[in-house]
């Protein structure tokens, strides 16, 4: 189903603590709070982390919803957008630990994927290396905005910023990538996967909001 053939549960249902009702707002949202995960980490394990821990803070947060007021699809990815910095946050940290540490043994890798599987991972490395180029409340407004859908208005209220700050970042954000677009290189073979330049020309179009 997609979410917009489906009615969100009622506000009361969810600050009450509805199971059935958060059960429906989960099969509504959780496909877009993973794959606003997925861009942000860059990592299908770490965005299945960040949508439980999304759906899990919400249940324990559910109180906070306000009685009136709109979709609940802001609130979710706002959630989701502070879950991920934390992860990658750790990983930072995770890593610097590994750089510190005796080099394991090798061991054989038996992982078997697919070749779309390979080519969705190679994809997923190039959209979340390029937006890593950009700072993180960038980074975070880009996502919100162009890959999430949301409009100004929706990115403010996730993020708990003014609109107007929304605006200035996804301008910058633009800037940035149409530079980045402009100095890379582009494909060197037929049927290679998109180049940087193609995936940021993506983020670039402007939207009436």
């Amino acid at each position: 189903m997609r979410e917009t053939d489906a009615v969100e549960p009622p506000r009361a249902r969810i600050r009450d603590g509805d199971r059935a009702a958060f059960g429906e707002l989960y099969d509504l949202y959780a496909r877009a709070v993973h794959n606003h995960a997925l861009r942000l980490t860059g990592n299908w394990a770490e965005a299945e982390e960040v949508m439980s821990e999304t759906f899990l803070a919400a249940w324990r947060t559910r109180e906070t919803v306000e009685p009136d007021g709109g979709s609940l699809r802001p609130w979710l990815l706002g959630i989701a957008t502070h879950k991920a910095y934390n992860v990658n946050r750790g990983l930072r940290r995770r890593l610097a630990f590994l750089a510190r540490s005796p080099q394991p043994r090798p061991v054989e890798d038996f992982a078997e994927e697919t070749a779309g599987r390979i080519d969705d991972a190679r994809r997923l490395a190039v959209v979340h290396r390029m937006l890593a180029r950009l700072g993180r409340q960038d980074r975070e407004v880009l996502a919100l905005c162009v890959s999430a859908g949301l409009d100004y208005r929706q990115a403010a209220e996730a993020l708990g910023v003014p609109v107007g700050t929304v605006r200035s970042r996804l301008s910058r954000a633009r800037a940035r990538l149409a530079r980045l677009s402009a100095e890379a290189e582009p494909p060197t073979a037929r049927g290679e996967m998109e180049s940087e330049a193609a995936l940021a020309a993506l983020f670039l179009k402007e939207e009436t909001r």
